[in-house]
């Protein structure tokens, strides 16, 4: 299985692709994830990539599965990331 792509080699790839400077592909870069992260309560949509919501969940009852005991897992805020249809379909293949 090949590694991921590090910060510096998707810096590198897009300058290569849009011919643009290594460090202006750095900072806009750095400017999409500080947008993502500052708008993400709100739905952060990224075209042909994904989502980035923010999901309530409730309160609920589990149990531990060491002793069985039943306990209450409080309500909470998660960040979810939902994988856009055309990006499922360029690396799964359509159906």
């Amino acid at each position: 299985m090949a590694k991921a792509l590090s910060k510096s080699k998707i810096v590198a790839a897009l300058a290569e692709k849009t011919a643009i400077t290594k460090k202006s592909s750095a900072s806009y870069l750095e400017a999409l994830a500080s947008l993502a992260h500052k708008e993400a309560k709100n739905g952060f949509t990224i075209p042909g990539v994904g989502k980035l919501v923010v999901r309530q969940y409730k309160a609920r009852m589990g149990r531990n599965p060491q002793t069985g005991e039943a306990i209450k897992i409080p309500a909470k805020r998660r960040l979810k990331f939902v994988v856009a249809k055309a990006a499922k379909d360029a690396v799964l293949g359509a159906k």
